[in-house]
C-alpha cells in the first residue's frame, strides 16, 4: 500500500519507522530539520508533490491544531479512494469535516507517546479506533494495532472525548499542579521519586499534545471535579476530623479499588 504520513514529528516518524518495510511510504514535512531522522521513505516538502505519490491512505499526525488545514492542503491532489486519517487526542471538530469531506476515511487514537512509553513493549498499553468511518480502514488500523499488542476499543468520537477527558486530561493535571508546587528535595521518599518520574514523563511531552489533550471540551469538568475533591480535603485537614479522614480514605480506596485489583 501506498501510505502518506502528514507530519514529521514524533508520532509521524513512529508511523514512518513503523509502516516503510511493508508499505511504500512518503513523508510531507515543509520544515526540513523534522527530516534528519526519516528514512526508507520519500521525502516531500509541498502538497503538489502528493499528486505523483497518489497514496492510497494518508495519515495525519500533524499538532491538532493544523490536522484539518493539514488535510485540506493534500486533498485536491488525492484520488476519491482514498482513505484519509488522524491520530488526533480530540476528535470533536473532525467529525463535521470528515462527513462533509468527500473522502473515506477513519480516525484512531493510539493512547501513548514515544516520549513516555516503552515502544518495545506496548502490550499495556492502548489505542482507540473510532467506531464511525471506512470499514477497511478501520481494519487496516485494527491489525496494525494488534501486531503492536495494543489493547483496542471501539468508541464514537463524542465517547473518545469523554474518555480522554477523564483517562489523560485527569492525571496530567494532577501532574501540573504536582510540579507547580514541589520544592527541591536533597532526600527524597520513594512517593515522591515516583511522582517526579511522572512529572519528567508528562512534561517532556511536546507543548502542542498536552494543549491539545487539556482544551478537550470535556476536561473542564473534570478539573473542577479535582477542585472539589481538593476543597473537601482541605476542609477535613483544617479541621483535623479523623472520622471525616477515615471515611474519605475509604471513599477513595473504594473508587479505585477494581482497577488497581486487575494490575
Amino acid at each position: 500500500m501506498k501510505i502518506l504520513i502528514l507530519g514529521a514529528g514524533k508520532m509521524g516518524s513512529f508511523f514512518t519507522d513503523l509502516l516503510s518495510f511493508d508499505h511504500e511510504v512518503a513523508v510531507l514535512e515543509k520544515d526540513p530539520k523534522r527530516m534528519r531522522f526519516i528514512y526508507n521513505a520519500l521525502r516531500l516538502q509541498s502538497p503538489e508533490e502528493v499528486k505523483d505519490f497518489n497514496p492510497e491512505l494518508v495519515i495525519n499526525c500533524v499538532t491538532l491544531s493544523y490536522t484539518i488545514e493539514a488535510f485540506k492542503a493534500v486533498m485536491p491532489y488525492l484520488q476519491p479512494y482514498c482513505i484519509i486519517s488522524d491520530i488526533a487526542s480530540v476528535k470533536t471538530y473532525l467529525k463535521e469535516f470528515y462527513e462533509t469531506c468527500g473522502f473515506p476515511y477513519v480516525s484512531t487514537h493510539p493512547m501513548f507517546g514515544p516520549t513516555f512509553a516503552n515502544l518495545g513493549q506496548l502490550s499495556e498499553e492502548n489505542a482507540i479506533i473510532i467506531s464511525e468511518g471506512d470499514y477497511m480502514g478501520r481494519i487496516f488500523f485494527k491489525d496494525l494495532y494488534t501486531r503492536l499488542g495494543l489493547n483496542i476499543y471501539e468508541y464514537t468520537f463524542e465517547e473518545h472525548d469523554k474518555t480522554v477527558a477523564y483517562s489523560l486530561s485527569t492525571p496530567f493535571v494532577s501532574t501540573f499542579v504536582f510540579s507547580a508546587v514541589m520544592k527541591h528535595q536533597d532526600a527524597p521518599g520513594t512517593t515522591f521519586k515516583r511522582h517526579l518520574r511522572i512529572a519528567k514523563g508528562v512534561l517532556g511531552e511536546d507543548d502542542y499534545l498536552l494543549q491539545e489533550i487539556l482544551f478537550n471540551p470535556y476536561t473542564s469538568g473534570q478539573v473542577e471535579q479535582i477542585r472539589d475533591e481538593l476543597n473537601e480535603l482541605i476542609s477535613i485537614i483544617d479541621d483535623k476530623d479523623a472520622d471525616r479522614m477515615k471515611a474519605y480514605l475509604t471513599k477513595i480506596r473504594n473508587n479505585v479499588r477494581q482497577d488497581i485489583e486487575q494490575m
